[in-house]
């Protein structure tokens, strides 16, 4: 199991429906909308790194309203 959190920086007003759509998306297990440079940081439970990139990539990147991601791998 490979765990990753997600910087997501949205679009100005999008965060709440940002933040449900991510939820929504395999292998992601938690979001929080959060106060600093970002405006939600995702948490990712998948099998493999390459399932990391799908979802980060793929997914949370082709939600529209995204902006930017960063993307940070467990490493315990």
């Amino acid at each position: 199991m490979v765990t990753a959190y997600v910087m997501v920086k949205a679009n100005t007003g999008e965060a709440d429906r940002l933040k449900n759509a991510i939820t929504d998306l395999d292998g992601v297990v938690d979001a929080h909308i959060v106060a600093g440079d970002v405006d939600i940081v995702a948490k990712l439970d998948v099998d493999s790194t390459a399932d990391v990139k799908a979802v980060a990539a793929d997914g949370i990147q082709g939600v529209e309203g995204v902006e930017n991601t960063q993307t940070y791998i467990a490493m315990d």
